[in-house]
């Protein structure tokens, strides 16, 4: 019996490893500079949504928002969010149904972290959350500040100048989200593979506004 045990655990550990390896990389589109309202317009019509359609993100909404979010938009490699020294310290996870995937910007593609539904972690008790199509996570490196509670102040307001880039974006362009602080920090900590210096601040779940 403890033959048989020791088999099938095997064999479910070499499953869910495939299962883990089987998720690609994800190489999106170049963003569309040209499209949305104007600012003026993105801010009047901002507002929190907690309701989506039942309807993944188009390839081409998913890269654009990514972009907004945390892109490089010069040639020397700085990005669309300001960030306090130009430390760069945020990083940007992408929860779909299928896995987690870190926003590469240098190479503007969605690198694959662990396979499986994450979004529950990401709701915690808000269950909405399990619905959103997308789930963006922003987690700072606080190393880059030195450590210490002014380093996670400085994180936050760098997490925050990526949440609202996102904001602006869908409500320039037609999607719903809100900007949210609770989350199962420990869970998603362990599930992305987090060291004790990287930090999950925010998250905002994406989706098309529920008619």
């Amino acid at each position: 019996m403890k033959t048989l045990f020791c088999v099938v655990a095997a064999l479910l550990v070499s499953m869910g490893t495939s299962f883990a390896q089987s998720l690609k990389p994800i190489k999106l589109n170049a963003p569309d500079k040209d499209r949305g309202a104007s600012v003026m317009k993105a801010l009047a019509d901002r507002h929190s949504e907690r309701e989506f359609a039942d309807k993944a993100l188009s390839m081409q909404d998913l890269s654009d928002l990514l972009w907004a979010a945390n892109g490089v938009n010069r040639p020397d490699g700085k990005r669309t969010a300001a960030s306090a020294m130009n430390k760069q310290d945020i990083s940007v996870y992408a929860i779909l149904p299928e896995g987690a995937y870190l926003y590469d910007a240098k190479t503007h593609q969605l690198t694959p972290i662990a396979s499986g539904d994450f979004r529950a972690l990401v709701g915690g008790q808000q269950t909405f959350v399990n619905k959103a199509p997308l789930c963006l996570l922003m987690v700072s490196d606080i190393s880059l500040f030195g450590g210490g509670e002014r380093a996670k102040i400085t994180a936050a307001l760098d997490a925050g100048i990526v949440s609202q880039n996102i904001m602006l974006f869908c409500s320039g362009c037609g999607l719903a989200t809100v900007p949210r602080a609770s989350m199962d920090v420990d869970g998603l900590k362990k599930a992305l593979k987090l060291n004790e210096n990287q930090l999950p601040l925010i998250n905002n779940p994406v989706g098309y506004p529920k008619k």
